[in-house]
């Protein structure tokens, strides 16, 4: 549903929305400058440019060098500077400890969150070659894929979408590993050759939700975002992140958690795993939306304690 616009004159007569400049994240910014212009015609909307320490750094994997602030932190930096009004994030790529003075405002409804299979010769995942070479910079992916089929070759892949799918095209991989949304939101789902279900894939934490970042003293760019919130869609996000957070996880860990609402339902899979895959501990929940959070930590602590620590302690000590 569009929001209803507000006809009023605005407070201020611009903001400035702060994005990554690959052409994803450029998509979600020209979509959610669409979303403020509905709900207020008047006021203009400008877009910067902001490039993180995650697309300069490009020839290393992300558990190597930070994981997840790594896409954000030069933008966090220039909303608290006043330099911008509003950040737009995949949600996957934000810490779940948020600088002091700042806030998601606004999660809109959620894409797709699955994980897909491209392959250049058109195979599935049960059906690559013994050894193939797969592309993909997660660790969660990783393990899930080799507890499934530990002949597979992961390989890291960094870079933008079109990035990767270059790579894909001359060779270098068999097949890549990438998040369903960001072929959706471009228009590339034909590239995909299999979709991944929950049970092969479990999605990473926020997978195919945005998140709109703002400073919390902004009432007026909070007025504005919260028309185009979308209720289901941030329990399910704030499920995940309790239970991310509470195991004190980033992208230098396999962790993976998906929830859905049914009514006033929320269910919430999620799992630990080794590296190498050949250990992963899963677990599920449910309880009513309104216990989001605490769902999240309860099924931390069940993980936690049926071997996930271990698992844990492990990697970390290794790191």
């Amino acid at each position: 549903m569009r929001p209803v616009a507000n006809r009023m004159m605005p407070e201020r007569p611009s903001i400035v929305i702060g994005t990554r400049g690959s052409r994803l994240a450029l998509w979600q910014a020209e979509w959610i400058q669409a979303r403020m212009h509905d709900v207020a015609p008047g006021l203009t909307v400008k877009l910067r440019r902001i490039k993180t320490s995650g697309d300069k750094i490009l020839d290393v994997p992300l558990a190597a060098i930070g994981g997840k602030g790594l896409f954000v932190k030069e933008i966090e930096e220039a909303l608290l500077a006043g330099d911008i009004d509003l950040a737009v994030h995949s949600m996957k790529d934000v810490p779940t400890m948020l600088p002091n003075g700042l806030e998601i405002l606004c999660v809109p409804a959620r894409e797709d969150p699955r994980d897909v299979l491209i392959s250049l010769a058109g195979c599935s995942l049960k059906d690559l070659p013994k050894g193939a070479r797969i592309g993909t910079s997660s660790l969660r992916r990783q393990a899930q894929l080799l507890h499934l089929r530990p002949d597979l070759r992961i390989e890291m892949l960094r870079g933008n979408l079109d990035t990767r799918l270059r790579k894909l095209r001359e060779g270098e991989f068999d097949a890549i590993v990438l998040a369903a949304a960001g072929l959706s939101r471009m228009g590339w789902s034909a590239e995909v050759t299999e979709y991944l279900t929950p049970d092969v894939s479990l999605p990473a934490i926020g997978q195919g939700a945005l998140g709109l970042e703002g400073r919390s003293d902004d009432a007026f760019v909070r007025s504005l975002v919260v028309q185009f919130d979308h209720a289901p869609t941030r329990r399910a996000v704030t499920a995940e992140r309790a239970l991310l957070e509470r195991l004190e996880g980033g992208c230098q860990v396999p962790i993976a958690a998906h929830a859905t609402i049914n009514g006033d339902t929320l269910m919430l899979d999620a799992l630990i795993a080794s590296v190498n895959g050949s250990r992963v501990v899963r677990d599920s929940i449910q309880g009513p939306t309104a216990t989001a959070q605490a769902l999240g930590v309860e099924l931390a602590e069940r993980l936690l304690a049926r071997g996930g620590g271990s698992i844990l302690s492990e990697i970390y000590g290794r790191a």
